[in-house]
């Protein structure tokens, strides 16, 4: 009883959630299915089915006769009455799709599956494709030994020439169909790359060959002894500077598959082995080449490249397009200082690897071991998806695992299968050309996947056409999915419509119905019935689209916290007259493009009354305070490096409403939300807290104190009605007047007692001038004078007489 009662009462909340789903899925969707917005703005099937993968287009006769659009989704058209739609799904069909297997008899292995499939998509669609991929046992190997044959590796090759039955039976262990073929590289035969001197032509340095680019001295061949009889015929050549013609020798190794002997059905190998770094796209200018590489195979009957004077060296990305196209995995063994180099092109080449080779590359067997097994341990996926079609991928590397993100799988075994998921995505339709095909393959496998594509951009009825006297009005137009197509001279929904249209000029009637510039008739939202626009009815009898030429609605204004022009009690989307477009008309106390910034202030208002506390802007119900003000917050009333108490905080509102002074303005100071009261002195107040600020008119202290009701809502300010520096001087106050006199007494007196101190010293100093005057006159007084010759004293004056005078 218990079990059955429990069953019963589970069937019981099992219908309850049925029918809660499903009246909440009508009462959300209105009876409308939620339609896509994208989809109702189409003209004909073609851009139906390009808006989007979920639209649909009616092609019964009369739908759109009420107003409604052809193109909607598919619940939407059946909720509304069409039951005649196309709506084209996306499909895939394998057109190839063997079975995994390893090579048996004279059956070859089969690597990827599935080989071939065919997809429609519709544009913006999305289709998930499943591939496989596994490395087959005993899978066929063609490996070509690229050397560098400059004078630095004659111990290389002398070491090869003894390596090669080695290399054979190595690779032997790894598969039975085995190729081995050997290729050498110099440089350009120009200078600078090669001396030109007439007799370093033809011996470069003693002993050596002449200089060549490349030589493709044995294709690839399973007769391991003839490739040891090729190297031990092989010498060494020389050159002049120290990069080599590296890519020259890849390029021509790569493109010359003939020449080469790569097989279809074969793991292809590039060993490359050199002491230096290599010349790039551009380097040829040095020796007036200035022709970009074709990446096309040059090779002569003796399998030498001779025409490497007439091209550049091709680019990395060149080689790498190149080496992609071809299936070429490259293994570059280069010496310990040049592995940094190398290292760097195996992240350009996709699935290259590096490895450090020995001064005499007696090394060369293990690397070429050791990479092989890299090689074989690891599946990357690439594509050639033209623009238009979007890929990415997810992989699934070990049986029973997840799939993750990417396009790689590392640590594999021979034999291993792994899944990709690989999501196509059609973004338009490829630029005018549906059809196209392209492949998805692993790096290094001939084999690929091939995917025939075609995106649907169009509908199959709109390669027919209904005629029918009652059906487009006489035979004026013809019936195509659905809608009439006019003759010329007829337009409307079932052509009733007639006028003239001369060369690309519309007639004046059509003309009524397309505003200037306008791409579309009714901006692609009505139908032109003899020059006038009818509108589309919307699925939502609450939706409605209007305006002269359909450019206005009632829903697709700015929102609001997802609510059209921020709800009913915000505004209303109309159609604005002046701009012809949808707008939100806001209602009072709202304002902005969505309705979205109140007008009201009453949040910004601080308790004190004032709005940001006069201290910011009130925007759209939130204050903005002044950055270099210390109160900040909601309303701008809070301060973090203020003490507890708020007499700052009042200060403002006291000195305006008190003393009509301080920083507000008038309008400010009526918003001023306190009560204040003119006292003697301040009296105790429960509740409340002594101020004090500083006029700065006057520079007078003026106290305060303030009291804040219990329920927080009435603010009340005492204030003492004296400044403190206009107090008298009763008691132990001195009044201002009588201190400015004292201060005057004070400064007088310190002056009168200069000029006193400065009276007598001058006084005194001359008592001592006359003194000491009286005292020098009476020695001059008492002063005897004698009169005295000087002995040798002599007169200046000599007396002659003449005897003969007065005779």
């Amino acid at each position: 009883m218990k079990v059955g009662s429990m069953k019963n009462r589970n069937n019981v909340l099992l219908v309850l959630c049925i029918l809660f789903c499903f009246y909440f899925y009508v009462a959300i969707s209105d009876g409308t299915g939620g339609g896509q917005e994208e989809c109702l703005n189409a003209a004909t099937c073609g851009d139906c089915l390009q808006k989007n993968p979920m639209c649909a287009w009616c092609e019964t006769n009369d739908y759109s006769d009420t107003g409604k659009s052809r193109c909607d989704t598919e619940d939407n058209l059946l909720t509304l009455g069409c039951l005649n739609y196309t709506m084209p799904l996306t499909e895939i069909i394998k057109l190839e799709d063997e079975e995994l297997s390893d090579a048996e008899g004279h059956n070859e292995a089969i690597q990827v599956q599935p080989q071939r499939v065919s997809l429609k998509i519709r544009s913006g669609d999305t289709h998930t494709l499943r591939m496989k991929v596994r490395q087959a046992e005993d899978y066929p190997v063609d490996l070509y030994y690229v050397m560098d044959l400059s004078r630095s590796m004659q111990d290389d090759l002398e070491k090869l020439k003894v390596l090669g039955k080695i290399i054979a039976e190595e690779m032997g262990t790894i598969t039975s169909n085995f190729r081995l073929g050997f290729g050498v590289f110099v440089d350009k035969t120009v200078l600078p790359y090669i001396s030109t001197v007439p007799r370093k032509i033809n011996e470069p340095c003693p002993g050596c060959e002449a200089p060549y680019s490349f030589r493709n001295v044995l294709p690839l061949d399973n007769r391991t002894d003839l490739f040891a009889k090729k190297v031990n015929q092989t010498k060494i050549s020389g050159n002049l500077d120290t990069p080599e013609g590296s890519l020259d020798a890849l390029m021509q190794a790569t493109v010359c598959k003939g020449e080469i002997g790569w097989r279809e059905r074969a793991r292809h190998l590039i060993v490359y082995t050199s002491d230096a770094s290599f010349h790039i796209a551009g380097d040829g200018r040095l020796g007036g080449i200035v022709t970009p590489s074709d990446g096309k195979c040059h090779l002569n009957v003796d399998g030498e490249y001779d025409d490497a004077h007439l091209y550049d060296y091709p680019s990395i990305g060149q080689l790498n397009a190149k080496m992609r196209e071809n299936n070429i995995i490259p293994i570059f063994a280069v010496v310990e200082s040049k592995h940094d180099l190398y290292q760097n092109l195996t992240e350009l080449i996709e699935g290259s690897n590096v490895g450090t080779l020995l001064r005499d590359s007696s090394n060369i067997v293990d690397i070429i071991k050791n990479n092989y097994e890299k090689i074989t341990q690891r599946v990357q996926i690439v594509d050639t998806a033209p623009a238009g079609l979007d890929l990415s991928y997810s992989s699934r590397c070990a049986e029973g695992g997840e799939f993750e993100d990417g396009n790689t799988c590392t640590g594999l075994r021979l034999g291993e299968t792994v899944e990709f998921d690989v999501a196509i995505t059609a973004r338009d339709c490829l630029g005018g050309s549906k059809n196209t095909s392209f492949e998805i393959q692993p790096i290094g496998f001939e084999e690929a996947l091939t995917v025939e594509v075609e995106v649907i951009c169009e509908c199959d009825c709109e390669e027919v056409a209904i005629e029918g006297d009652d059906v487009c009005t006489f035979g004026n137009g013809s019936l195509i999915c659905g809608e009439c197509m006019c003759k010329d001279g007829r337009y409307g929904k079932k052509c009733e419509c007639s006028g003239d249209v001369i060369g690309n000029e519309e007639d004046e009637n059509e003309s009524g119905c397309r505003p200037a510039n306008a791409t579309h008739v009714c901006f692609g939202r009505g139908e032109c019935v003899c020059g006038e626009c009818v509108c589309n009815t919307r699925p939502d009898p609450r939706e409605v689209i209007s305006g002269t030429y359909c450019e206005c609605d009632n829903f697709s204004c700015a929102r609001y916290k997802g609510e059209l022009c921020g709800g009913p009690e915000r505004g209303d989307c109309v159609c604005d007259t002046k701009t012809r477009q949808s707008a939100c008309k806001c209602r009072a106390g709202f304002q902005g493009l969505a309705c979205d910034c109140p007008t009201r202030q009453d949040s910004c208002r601080a308790n004190n009354g004032l709005i940001c506390n006069a201290l910011g802007n009130c925007t759209c119900g939130e204050c903005r305070c002044d950055p270099n003000s210390r109160f900040q917050g909601a309303r701008c009333d809070e301060c973090a490096t203020c003490s507890e108490d708020q007499c700052f905080f009042h200060q403002a509102c006291l000195q305006c409403k008190a003393f009509n002074a301080g920083r507000l303005t008038k309008e400010q100071c009526d918003m001023c939300l306190i009560e204040i009261q003119e006292v003697e002195t301040l009296p105790y107040v429960e509740n409340s807290k002594n101020c004090s600020f500083v006029d700065d008119t006057d520079n007078c202290s003026i106290n305060f104190a303030y009291q804040t009701s219990d329920d927080r809502q009435k603010i009340t300010i005492f204030y003492e009605k004296i400044p403190i520096c206009a107090r008298s001087m009763t008691g132990s106050l001195i009044e201002g007047q009588n201190l400015l006199i004292l201060i005057g007494g004070i400064v007088l007196s310190i002056v009168l007692i200069g000029v006193v101190l400065a009276l007598i010293y001058r006084l005194w100093t001359y008592i001592q001038d006359r003194k000491e005057y009286a005292q020098w006159v009476k020695d001059q007084q008492d002063a005897n004078w004698e009169k005295e010759q000087n002995p040798i004293y002599k007169s200046n004056i000599s007396t002659f007489k003449n005897p003969m005078y007065n005779k």
